[in-house]
């Protein structure tokens, strides 16, 4: 292909056909015609990529449609000029086809780039791929053998248990035997020796129950004067007297608690009044029942207001034990009332084992 872009240029100089008669200056535009060709070959020796057969076409095109006809120096006297302007249109387009071979190859190298990248990157891949199944390999292989060591590590322990096991089920059976044994000579001691120690026995025995009974009597005696003394105690005791913090607290609680029941016993009241005062206002049809519902309610408030003011007693009779430091303590079992009931039952008079019981 590039004998063929040398030779054009000269066709394109020197056409066939042409006069041989030029003027002074012939010489001169001869020489810048013979000039191009020079730069052609010089530019395909420097190209070192194959061109393809699409490529080569399209050069072979370019060169064909630039070359002249042959019979353009015969039908103009000017021939020289045009043979200066085909060559510089031959120049043209060799430049155009050089640029277009030399983007192509660049694309080609680009390609050739990502193609060698791709591989050495699935190349990368396949490696890490494989160390990783060897790295699974292996550690399969440590966990088969570790597996292993644990079964004849266990089998080594169950080898020992049932030896130790074997060892202990002869002890346990000459302990039996000997304990048998000695059973059987007790037996016959003690057969020998009841009939020789029968009456001093049952003598011993009257006298003995005599004995038991006074001291079960007195034992009795005993702990029921303990339990009443106990019991005296707990009546008369003050669980968290050492504790003037907490029934401070207790205190402020309970006064709280008294606020807020004289409140709502307050509510109860004017709402309860209030309904009566409307059941006389209002002319109610006692076919729908008004009047019957209105009396329900305003007795559900009395009773809720009377149930308030007895909690308002309460609070009063625990305010004064906490006065004489005596709340705290259970009505039923004296016992002392933990202090999370204390704090969250307000009042209250009971132990939960007590409250549980009712």
């Amino acid at each position: 292909m590039p004998s063929t872009a040398k030779a054009s240029p000269k066709n394109a100089a020197t056409p066939k056909g042409a006069s041989t008669k030029t003027s002074a200056t012939a010489p001169r535009r001869a020489t810048k015609v013979a000039t191009p060709p020079t730069k052609k070959a010089t530019l395909a020796k420097k190209s070192s990529t194959p061109q393809a057969p699409a490529q080569k076409a399209v050069v072979q095109k370019t060169v064909k449609k630039v070359a002249p006809p042959k019979s353009s120096a015969t039908k103009s006297p000017g021939a020289p000029r045009a043979n200066v302007t085909s060559s510089s249109t031959a120049k043209a387009a060799a430049a155009k086809a050089l640029k277009d071979r030399e983007a192509k190859a660049k694309a080609a190298e680009r390609a050739a780039a990502a193609k060698t990248k791709a591989a050495a990157a699935a190349k990368a891949l396949k490696e890490r791929e494989a160390k990783a199944k060897a790295a699974e390999r292996e550690r399969a292989a440590a966990a088969k053998t570790k597996a292993a060591a644990a079964a004849k590590a266990l089998k080594e322990r169950e080898a020992k248990a049932k030896a130790l096991a074997k060892e202990r089920e002869a002890q346990r059976k000459a302990r039996e035997k000997a304990a048998a044994e000695a059973k059987k000579q007790r037996e016959i001691d003690v057969k020998r020796k009841a009939i020789e120690a029968e009456k001093q026995r049952k003598l011993r025995d009257i006298e003995r129950r005599n004995q038991e009974e006074l001291k079960r009597q007195e034992r009795r005696d005993a702990e029921e004067r303990k339990r009443q003394e106990a019991l005296e105690r707990k009546m008369h005791s003050r669980p968290y007297a050492d504790e003037p913090e907490f029934l401070d607290e207790l205190r402020g609680l309970l006064l709280e608690a008294r606020e807020s029941t004289l409140q709502q016993i307050a509510i109860s009241d004017d709402e309860a009044n209030e309904m009566l005062v409307d059941r006389e206002r209002l002319e109610y049809d006692d076919e729908d029942g008004s009047s019957v519902a209105s009396d329900i309610q305003r007795d559900q408030l009395k009773d809720f207001a009377t149930a308030l003011r007895l909690k308002v007693d309460e609070i009063d009779v625990a305010l004064s034990r906490i006065d004489d430091g005596s709340y705290g303590r259970c009505d039923e079992c004296y016992e002392p009332i933990s202090k999370p009931r204390l704090q969250f039952q307000l009042p209250v008079f009971t132990c939960v084992t007590c409250r549980a019981s009712v």
